[in-house]
């Protein structure tokens, strides 16, 4: 089995575990079970808590103790576990810590297998720009898979869907063993009590212009649990409860509309190598915040009859909203830092992101829904990403250096 191949099973596997509860759960929650706008939002808020300081632990004991590739099986076996727990539960206070608990394993997983991927390519004498993308392109093609089979089991509105994500956990949880090996950085010539402990990927805080990126990393981080916790919802009970609409695919098959997302992801990410080199970061992370106010305004502006074709244009321009981020911001990441924090400078990233971004955005969006309602909260998040645009515009200054996206990374 070739190393590329293997890598993009590890893809699949990480990102199918996602898909089979992340756009579905809001459905979930807010229709069988019940909940309000702000206790789902609260759900969507543990993968927010978890990458606070989960992945930037997890990075540190995969830089100096433990081997990503064991680590990322353990963390997922751990967050499978807790799923497992979790899908009988039917009241807040027993179903919420235990997906918080899952969360806390899984959130660390993501950046663990890109350093594992990272890794595995440089060892292999490849380019984790050029040949990442066509292997983390699998991921979203898992996450679609899982989705839709989510959708066409029935489960999109059951707890079903948490006994599927943990199967697949613990598949890829033993999996990650088989995984090539992560070297563990075991200097002891270090002085400094920040690099004992792991800390040194923090001290980027200290380059303005990474200080600066991470800062509206996080900005659009909050950008993305928005729609992870509430596109559901809202086309499933929203849409559903109106006479008009019920009985409509998007309403019947929500899932299968919103995954059309992540197959506009499929496209977008095989196009970063040559945006990355062409645009370079800032113009590619501006292109991700007006693809934001475009996907939020449609999603406003559009409903499952007569103005179809407006959430189908949301959810193409949402491949252009994440990946334009996310993962040229992970190969932004990668490429101004070294190698020895590779694992916790990715940390750092997802607790930007993921961490304080995913933990304030799905607690202001959860408010923002109870307060303003549908669909006038689609316009209020599409002002909010508008002026994230026009802030960084203008606060973000990095010169374009073509030639960083074209080597073998460190």
């Amino acid at each position: 089995m070739g190393l590329k191949f293997r890598l993009i099973v590890m893809s699949f596997l990480q990102y199918a575990i996602w898909g089979a509860w992340l756009i579905s759960l809001g459905a979930y929650l807010g229709g069988n079970l019940k909940f309000e706008g702000f206790q789902i939002g609260s759900f969507f808020a543990t993968m927010g808590i978890a990458s606070l300081f989960m992945p930037a632990i997890m990075g540190i004991i995969a830089d100096r103790w433990i081997p990503a590739q064991k680590l990322l099986g353990i963390c997922h076996i751990l967050a499978a576990g807790f799923l497992v727990f979790a899908a009988p539960q039917t009241e807040y206070g027993s179903l919420y810590p235990l997906i918080l608990l899952s969360v806390m394993f899984y959130m660390p997983t993501i950046a663990l297998s890109n350093s594992v991927a990272y890794n595995a390519l440089t060892k292999g004498g490849m380019s984790t720009v050029k040949d990442f993308p066509p292997i983390r392109v699998w991921g979203t093609v898992g996450f679609i898979v899982s989705m839709i089979a989510v959708d066409l089991l029935g489960f999109a509105n059951s707890a079903n869907q948490l006994y599927m994500s943990a199967a697949i956990g613990f598949v890829l949880g033993i999996y990650s063993f088989t995984l090539p090996n992560c070297d563990i950085k075991t200097d002891s010539s270090k002085k400094s009590w920040i690099d004992h402990l792991g800390l040194r990927a923090f001290t980027l805080f200290k380059q303005k212009k990474m200080a600066i990126f991470f800062i509206f990393s996080m900005m659009l981080g909050m950008s993305l649990q928005i729609t992870n916790a509430f596109a559901n919802d809202y086309l499933t009970n929203f849409f559903g409860s109106n006479p008009v609409y019920k009985g409509t695919f998007g309403v019947e098959h929500a899932n299968i509309l919103i995954s059309l997302s992540q197959a506009s992801e499929t496209l977008c990410i095989l196009l970063i190598p040559f945006v990355l080199k062409k645009f370079g970061i800032k113009k590619v992370m501006l292109i991700s915040m007006v693809a934001w106010v475009l996907r939020f305004g449609l999603l406003g502006l559009g409903n499952p009859g007569g103005g179809v074709w407006m959430l189908v244009l949301s959810m193409i321009v949402y491949g252009v909203a994440f990946d334009f981020f996310n993962i040229s911001g992970s190969l932004f990441v990668e490429n101004e830092t070294d190698s020895s924090i590779r694992s916790s400078a990715q940390g750092v990233f997802m607790i930007m992101t993921n961490g304080f971004g995913a933990f304030i955005g799905s607690y202001v969006a959860g408010w923002v829904v109870d307060f303003a309602g549908w669909p006038n909260s689609w316009f209020v998040f599409a002002g909010y990403s508008l002026l994230v645009a026009a802030v960084f515009a203008l606060v973000f200054k990095y010169k374009h250096d073509p030639t960083k996206f074209e080597k073998v990374s460190h």
